[in-house]
């Protein structure tokens, strides 16, 4: 839900029309000053999306009427996969699904490999239009590299609800650049969210004090 938040807001602009009017602007109210668009037929690209986070993310913007492109690098999605032949969902190289999507969520786990997957390369790939959306976490994106693309106006704008420090340094540039928006790793902590996982927790226990450990990682 924090993905599709974010697309919402975006495709609105809400956050720069919210401050406008708080800033005492008022000239949004006769002016078009920022593109707002609905998102039906917008593509949005997930890294990571055939996992259960980015496939719950398609969950959403799929009935919302958006386009699902999901990067991979084998060219198709895991055997059985809810959407392996679903119309509006594709499988595409990182790179063609980075150069025509209108949003870009991170979903993928961070990891040797994915830790600091997404730099200046990367984004330099993204229409000029789009926005980058990171809710995993904040150190899959080279947040120097992408302070700079944001500086150069490379893309319309990026949203962390992650960031590789949490908070940001006080000094960090991701406090004041106008098309960086920050919001402090809320994903998780709404109430159904957190009652999720005092349940699992309270299951996994169960489950292991009955000698059927789940959820193993190793």
């Amino acid at each position: 839900h924090m993905v599709i938040t974010y697309i919402m807001n975006f495709s609105a602009a809400m956050f720069s029309q919210a401050k406008m009017l708080h800033d005492g602007n008022k000239k949004n109210f006769h002016v078009f000053q920022h593109p707002i668009y609905e998102i039906t037929d917008k593509t949005l690209g997930l890294i990571g999306g055939s996992g259960i986070i980015g496939t719950a993310v398609a969950d959403v913007a799929l009935p919302l009427g958006m386009k699902v492109m999901i990067s991979s690098r084998r060219g198709k999605l895991p055997p059985g996969h809810k959407y392996e032949n679903h119309p509006r969902v594709t499988v595409a190289p990182l790179e063609e699904m980075l150069s025509v999507s209108d949003f870009v969520s991170i979903n993928c786990p961070l990891n040797d490999e994915t830790r600091h997957s997404i730099g200046r390369k990367e984004i330099e790939l993204m229409k000029p239009s789009a926005f980058l959306i990171n809710t995993a976490r904040g150190a899959i994106i080279n947040e120097a590299e992408l302070i700079e693309c944001m500086k150069e106006g490379i893309i319309s704008g990026a949203g962390l609800d992650t960031q590789e420090c949490e908070p940001p340094k006080d000094d960090s540039d991701l406090w004041t650049l106008p098309n960086v928006f920050l919001t402090p790793h809320i994903g998780w902590r709404r109430i159904e969210t957190r009652q999720r996982l005092v349940d699992m927790t309270a299951e996994n226990i169960s489950a292991y004090l009955e000698g059927e450990p789940s959820n193993v990682v190793n």
